[in-house]
């Protein structure tokens, strides 16, 4: 074979062999038309509202009406609306150490016609648990007797005057998830001279933690 046949055979050899390389880098292009889904998914959990600690009373007023009454002392009772205190929370959402109390205080009863007002010393309560659930952490207050009354413990015929307790729990924690009522015999006792008429007081309930 001539030297320039060689050359030939070895440059159409070369050619060939870089027409191959280039053949296996070239990209597949897709035929116009084609198309693929991609399906996209997410799973979104239900928002919970975080549980709460919160007061309801079954009604906003109460009239007395006498009962009891003798020579020196008239007599006028009634009971407290139902007071109910629900804690929706879990024990996690409770504060470590936490405890709850509803306290009440009332002020003065007052004159319609402007008798001489009735000092809330004169009003008492005797607290009572309706519900206090199966824990047994939910208990009502003492009794809290009137300026006309002999005291039943040290320091507590005061009436009504400064946030006595109604029901308390000592373990927040403990009693969550579940709801305790209470309510109260009212007791307003006055000297036999009390002057006659229409008198009125506001009993103020709050809860604290």
């Amino acid at each position: 074979m001539s030297t320039s046949n060689r050359k030939r055979l070895v440059a159409g050899a070369a050619s060939a062999v870089l027409a191959g390389t280039m053949a296996l880098q070239s990209p597949a292009l897709a035929d116009p038309g084609d198309s693929a889904d991609v399906e996209v998914t997410v799973d979104i959990e239900e928002i919970r509202e975080p549980g709460v600690l919160a007061l309801s009373i079954a009604a906003d007023s109460v009239a007395l009406s006498e009962d009891g009454s003798t020579l020196l002392v008239r007599q006028f009772v009634g009971t407290l609306p139902t007071v109910t205190v629900s804690d929706t929370r879990t024990p996690e959402e409770v504060p470590e150490g936490a405890a709850w109390a509803v306290l009440g205080s009332a002020t003065d009863f007052v004159g319609a016609a402007g008798q001489a007002p009735i000092s809330v010393g004169h009003l008492g309560w005797r607290p009572k648990l309706l519900d206090g659930g199966e824990t047994g952490q939910v208990t009502e207050g003492e009794e809290v007797v009137t300026v006309v009354d002999e005291p039943t413990q040290p320091g507590n015929n005061v009436g009504l005057v400064d946030q006595e307790l109604l029901v308390s729990t000592f373990d927040s924690e403990a009693v969550t998830g579940d709801s305790y009522s209470v309510n109260a015999d009212l007791y307003l006792r006055t000297p036999a001279d009390v002057a006659a008429g229409s008198y009125a007081s506001t009993l103020t309930l709050s809860l604290f933690e």
